[in-house]
């Protein structure tokens, strides 16, 4: 390929990708879906019409997976997770039991997978994706309700039942290892300790220049490189930086500003490049070659799901116990990581790993459209919350 064709292949992608991510923004408005929906969809489509990744579309959506793995942190309160700790507990375990559980037995059993291949089918697919959960909680202002803060932390026990699994499971340890878990447990009581002189310091509030922003960006790249350096991921060490920061950026209301900024950064282009790069990984062709199973496995991770939390929902969140089990049923970010890892290892083949990704991401997609439509929880002054007040 000549340097002039190469330029133009350079300049295409990101011109393509760009008209993906407002075209999702439109057609969000428009029908009223989670734009993160969107994104996923029409990147699925283009991906299948022949539009390929690059790597700075990777790094960038490894990035934004990051990103919203914060700020879900930084929405959780500490108080009521405290205060609801059973429920949010038992809700999020069997989230993650009954999948990974389920799953397994299935390819094991019936499709003859070998015994590695199911514990990674298992794992992929007993995953809740906490970027498309707070998204949609973000997008119908349920985030800062009851209802929404006790779903997304039950969706954080599940993916850290998930990433335990997956650790234990598969991960070798290594001197790198450890050295990541350091530096993460480091920054992160360093970052709580301290953040409060870059926030509050007076010279740096209120700049063009966003400092505080870029300050959050550097932790969090801290994460990614020592998470890459020791063959693990950074999404955990985020969500509990978050988590741990919540309180401040609840109660201090310059701090809360900078969340909203960061939100709106975020949101503008990094994170819509995390769902369309989610979308281009699907292989329709490799999932038709086995739809059968596709269809199998898709409606046993939603099955195993409704098991999971349903009966918990309806006791713990009765006015919202729908809406939870589907949010709850969805798949993204750690469903995809499991099912690059498996790849990569030799663990899954080339179908395998399509048909797995493909479950995941129509995980995503169905349940968060059905959840939107017909299980919405009231809103605003007229949404009751798990204690059978007014939420105010």
């Amino acid at each position: 390929m000549s340097e002039e064709e190469m330029a133009m292949k350079v300049d295409f992608i990101p011109l393509i990708v760009g008209l993906l991510v407002f075209i999702s923004s439109l057609i969000s408005l428009r029908v009223g879906l989670s734009v993160a929906i969107i994104e996923i969809v029409l990147g699925a489509l283009a991906g299948n019409l022949g539009l390929k990744t690059e790597d700075w579309m990777m790094y960038l959506a490894s990035f934004g997976g990051i990103i919203l793995t914060f700020l879900a942190g930084t929405e959780i309160d500490t108080k009521l997770m405290k205060e609801k700790f059973k429920e949010s507990f038992l809700i999020g375990l069997f989230s993650f039991l009954l999948p990974f559980v389920g799953v397994f037995l299935y390819t094991y059993y019936i499709e003859n997978w070998d015994f590695s291949a199911s514990l990674i089918g298992g794992v992929a697919l007993s995953t809740t994706s906490l970027a498309v959960v707070y998204s949609v909680l973000v997008e119908t202002n349920l985030s800062k309700t009851e209802i929404g803060k006790l779903i997304m932390a039950a969706t954080f026990i599940t993916d850290m039942g998930t990433a335990l699994a997956l650790s234990f499971l598969f991960i070798k340890p290594t001197l790198y290892t450890a050295i990541f878990v350091v530096i993460s447990l480091v920054t992160i009581f360093l970052a709580t300790k301290f953040s409060h002189y870059i926030f509050d310091h007076p010279e740096l509030k209120n700049k063009v220049i966003e400092p505080e922003i870029k300050y959050i960006f550097l932790l969090l790249l801290i994460f990614m490189y020592f998470a890459n350096l020791g063959e693990g991921h950074a999404v955990l060490p985020a969500f509990v930086l978050g988590l741990l920061m919540s309180k401040h950026f609840t109660e201090i209301s310059e701090t809360k500003i900078v969340r909203n900024r960061l939100r709106t950064v975020a949101y503008a282009m990094v994170t819509p490049i995390f769902f369309v790069v989610g979308g281009l990984k699907i292989s329709l062709t490799l999932i038709i070659s086995a739809f059968g199973l596709f269809i199998i496995l898709f409606l046993l991770k939603l099955f195993t799901k409704f098991a999971g939390v349903y009966f918990l929902a309806k006791r713990y969140i009765p006015q919202g116990s729908m809406y939870t089990t589907l949010l709850m049923s969805t798949g993204l970010t750690f469903g995809t990581i499991a099912s690059v890892f498996g790849l990569e290892s030799g663990f899954i083949n080339q179908v395998q790993y399509s048909i797995l990704v493909g479950v995941v991401l129509a995980s995503a997609v169905i349940p968060t459209i059905v959840a939107q439509k017909w299980f919405m929880p009231v809103h605003s002054e007229d949404l009751v919350d798990i204690n059978g007040g007014n939420e105010k």
